[in-house]
């Protein structure tokens, strides 16, 4: 039996660990891949938490690979073509499946996936550049892209971390004016070469008095996992707009009835990590230039990769280079 190398949760509660298994056959219409990066990122957290539906569980679902071996009927892919796959395992072709949650993750050299829920990596972008698109740089994309937000407005980003320098560069490069929210003043000098038009020192600025001045933020996309960082931004909004959660908080929001009194205004949270919003998440990113800051870990320092990123201590998204 040929084995490789993966990345398991044991059991819920329990650190990754480093392991032997062999390496999975591809069924009906399934596609063994042979991995070449995975994202690290914070949905990593729930397969710990044990929201995954059975254990030992490989995590990673920002996945980039090549074709390696076809199962009986599958037909849409070849041998030697790269493809990727995000949270969408296969729910949208039918076969009910969520990477990393129901079926095996990218946290290995192989992984098998439904035909359906793969799709082609554009040859402009590296592997390694491509994997956090197909959950971060798809989240933030299709939060702006889905907003009442047009060419033009005034569109605030809080948080500029993995998410946050993606979103951006985003908002940007679609004709947005963009306000960096940052209670790290280092990071002005990143934010406006990204293409911010203005930076927001939240540690010294009032951030709502400031989006007021504006004439009020026409959506903010929260990418700072905090609470009440999110709750405080509501001020800042204009007539008829939008905040939208893209980060993943556990601690209270704190809102009450009057925070949704004062719009008209909407608060919504954003998620798809379907296989059409990917696509469109990468070719856009092509056709605008738009790519994420890495820092890439060996397989075997995955932990370290995820510890890293749940401190916020990446430069911006980590990956996993599995090798080539």
């Amino acid at each position: 039996m040929t084995m490789m190398r993966a990345i398991q949760v044991p059991a819920p509660g329990k650190p990754m660990e480093l392991v032997q298994v062999p390496i999975p056959d591809p069924k009906v219409d399934q596609i063994l891949i042979r991995v070449q990066a995975c994202g690290v990122c914070h949905g990593e957290a729930k397969i710990i938490e044990g929201w995954a539906n059975s254990y030992p569980r490989i995590p990673g679902h920002e996945v980039v690979g090549v074709v390696e071996k076809l199962g009986d009927g599958a037909t849409k892919w070849k041998v030697g073509q790269r493809v990727g796959i995000g949270w969408d395992g296969g729910h949208t072709c039918g076969h009910h499946q969520t990477t990393a949650l129901t079926m095996d993750g990218g946290y290995a050299e192989y992984m098998v996936a439904n035909e359906d829920a793969l799709i082609l990596i554009p040859e402009e972008l590296s592997s390694e550049e491509a994997a956090p698109i197909l959950c971060a740089g798809e989240t933030v994309f299709s939060a702006l892209r889905n907003s009442v937000a047009r060419a033009g407005d005034v569109v605030a980003i809080s948080g500029i971390g993995g998410l946050g320098h993606l979103a951006i560069q985003y908002a940007k490069k679609i004709g947005l004016y963009v306000v960096a929210i940052s209670g790290n003043k280092d990071k002005e000098e990143l934010a406006r070469n990204l293409g911010a038009h203005q930076f927001i020192d939240s540690s010294t600025e009032n951030v709502a008095e400031k989006l007021r001045e504006l004439g009020g933020a026409k959506v903010i996309v929260a990418t700072a996992p905090h609470g009440k960082t999110i709750s405080s931004l509501i001020d800042g909004l204009g007539k008829d707009s939008e905040l939208i959660i893209a980060a993943v908080a556990d601690d209270d929001l704190g809102l009450t009835a009057m925070d949704f009194l004062k719009g008209p205004n909407t608060i919504r949270g954003t998620f798809t990590g379907k296989t059409k919003e990917l696509e469109s998440a990468l070719r856009f990113s092509v056709l605008a230039d738009v790519r994420p800051m890495i820092e890439v870990f060996p397989l075997e320092k995955a932990a370290e990769a995820y510890e890293k990123m749940m401190a916020a201590k990446t430069k911006f998204r980590a990956v996993i280079g599995v090798g080539y």
